[in-house]
């Protein structure tokens, strides 16, 4: 799909803030309001725009006891589909945030979200290893986000006073 100047410009001011009033987006790309709802409109009917997320830390909140695990695994393609079919039955689970076809020892990386350890094993063991395509799995367990997205979750406040020394 070509996209013109002004739907390049409209993608990239979005994917920094999503929440950009239309007003405010319009006068960004120098166009009227009218124009630029319909050309967001239609990056969003052509799913160009596919989205629109809140980023939350859910670090900070005291009761949240929630638990990212990124898993490798290894599959045999099947003939005609390659990694798609399995990729799909996979991205299927209600468990799974994120699926992506890699290059190197494995072949997809899936992300996981559940409440506990626990719950991860039971997934990997009951629903991902059982899937006839896959051969093996590693898992990592997220212990801290310090970027998401391209957004810094706890940046350093720096000190503007000047120094006095005696």
């Amino acid at each position: 799909m070509h996209l013109t100047d002004k739907e390049i410009e409209i993608l990239e001011i979005l994917e920094q803030n999503a929440r950009v009033p239309m007003e405010d987006l319009a006068k960004m790309i120098g166009e009227n309001e009218e124009t630029t709802i319909k050309l967001v409109k239609r990056l969003e009917e052509e799913k160009v725009i596919v989205h629109y997320a809140t980023l939350v830390d859910w670090a900070k909140i005291d009761s949240y006891q929630g638990i990212t695990a990124m898993i490798d695994v290894k599959v045999t393609p099947k003939r005609g589909v390659g990694f798609s079919e399995v990729a799909e039955r996979i991205y299927r689970f209600k468990e799974v945030t994120s699926v992506y076809l890699m290059s190197g020892v494995y072949d997809l990386s899936v992300t996981v979200e559940a409440k506990s350890m626990n719950e991860v094993a039971r997934f990997v063991s009951e629903k991902l290893s059982t899937l006839d395509s896959v051969v093996s799995t590693t898992t990592h367990f997220q212990l801290k986000k310090y970027k998401h997205d391209g957004i810094v979750y706890e940046q350093k406040k720096n000190d503007k006073r000047i120094v006095v020394s005696p």
